[in-house]
């Protein structure tokens, strides 16, 4: 209750400094128009937050959410963020007229100041702020299902030759729970898949939010996903019901036992701290799975990279599935420990489904959090790369990190 508290409070005192420009834009209005705005204001600010105290609310009871909610509280959200800029234009202003005011007071020319707030940086706040929120309610419209093929080419002078051109295909953060049972846009990722024509298909894990019944509307969906050598796939830290409350241990055991059947339903070979040996024209390739394994913020260790390696000594060439790329430079883990993993592959940030996404300039907030968190990364004769994800959690949409389907060219190096 206290949190709750002390959250309402300081958004409260964010809307009443907020209105000061609202207030100034409109003060050139009717009377009767400027009321009406004010009604407006305060009457959305009062759906907020108490839609704020039904989101504490709903938590607090352990009960689901229903999507609609969900959809509501990001819009409450991304309109509050947006305040934050008006607040930034607020603070110069204030800064400008405490400067001004310190001036008067020692000046001896005439007149005295009018401290009175700039309309013009008021207008300027709320036009700015106007950016982040359009660009968050796009990221809910469009951008969530918004799905987008990325190839690139990797080369490596130790790629088998029967492998060269070899294509895999990634997918990664599913994340199905968010489309409850909406199975649309699965469908339609199910589709743009089959279309690249992948050798090989991964999942580089988080299929569910939080239990494994998220996946059961979505089984058709994924059930249609094709590759040429079989399909793929890992856990993530959100697989293992870690997030969900079980009345007993064993309860939280069958829900993994029930996701580890999901998988096994749609044709994707669960890889727990194991390989598999691809062949072709009677030369070999590994890729090795393992359980999630952080090295930041906390997250589970539950993988054993030298049970999966074990085996593959004597394979020329391999790719890891590994859910948290945190554990590519850990210490003792991929790098250090096994210099022949060629090229890792994995997921979890998901871009923060927020930033900036151009061909030569990235930028998301995540990334002060995590070293390596978008595209392609390189140290020695070793490559990591991260995919952004297919799905969302949190904040049902995205914005300049859109859906992401990988497509992987391996070439042989001349």
């Amino acid at each position: 209750m206290t949190r709750l508290l002390i959250t309402l409070a300081v958004l409260l005192a964010v809307e009443v400094y907020v209105f000061q420009a609202v207030r100034g834009a409109a003060s050139p209005w009717s009377l009767s128009a400027q009321r009406l705005t004010a009604w407006g204001y305060w009457g959305l600010t009062a759906a907020t937050l108490l839609g704020i105290v039904l989101v504490f609310t709903l938590r607090a009871r352990g009960a689901a959410m229903p999507p609609w909610v969900s959809y509501a509280f990001a819009t409450f959200a991304a309109l509050w963020l947006s305040k934050i800029v008006v607040v930034l234009f607020l603070l110069a202003d204030d800064l400008i007229r405490l400067g001004k005011v310190a001036l008067n007071a020692v000046s001896t020319g005439p007149g005295p100041y009018d401290p009175s707030r700039s309309r013009f940086l008021a207008l300027l706040g709320l036009g700015a702020a106007a950016i982040p929120f359009g660009a968050l309610v796009w990221g809910m419209v469009k951008g969530a299902t918004d799905f987008r093929v990325k190839r690139i080419t990797l080369r490596y002078p130790n790629l088998p030759a029967a492998f060269d051109g070899f294509k895999i295909l990634q997918i990664s953060d599913l994340h199905v729970g968010s489309y409850n049972a909406n199975t649309e846009p699965l469908l339609r990722a199910s589709a743009l898949i089959n279309q690249q024509g992948a050798d090989l298909v991964v999942m580089t894990g988080d299929l569910v939010n939080n239990v494994a019944p998220e996946a059961e509307p979505h089984l058709e969906a994924l059930s249609r996903i094709r590759s040429k050598y079989p399909l793929l796939s890992i856990l993530g830290n959100h697989d293992y019901g870690d997030y969900a409350s079980w009345e007993t241990p064993a309860a939280k055991r069958a829900n993994l036992a029930r996701l580890k059947e999901h998988h096994k339903a749609v044709g994707w070979n669960l890889l727990l701290n194991e390989h598999r040996i691809l062949e072709k024209d009677g030369e070999r390739i590994a890729i090795l799975g393992v359980e999630n394994w952080g090295a930041r913020l906390g997250f589970a260790r539950y993988g054993d990279l030298p049970a999966a390696h074990r085996g593959t000594e004597d394979v020329p060439f391999k790719v890891l599935l590994s859910h948290d790329p945190s554990h590519w430079d850990a210490e003792q883990q991929v790098i250090d420990r096994f210099p022949d993993i060629d090229l890792t592959l994995s997921g979890h940030t998901h871009g923060m489904q927020f930033g900036v996404n151009l061909p030569n300039f990235k930028w998301s907030p995540v990334q002060y959090a995590y070293k390596h968190w978008a595209g392609l990364y390189e140290r020695g004769r070793q490559r990591l790369y991260v995919n952004t994800g297919l799905g969302y959690i949190g904040y049902p949409g995205r914005v300049g990190f859109l859906p992401e389907i990988t497509v992987i060219e391996l070439k042989r190096a001349a």
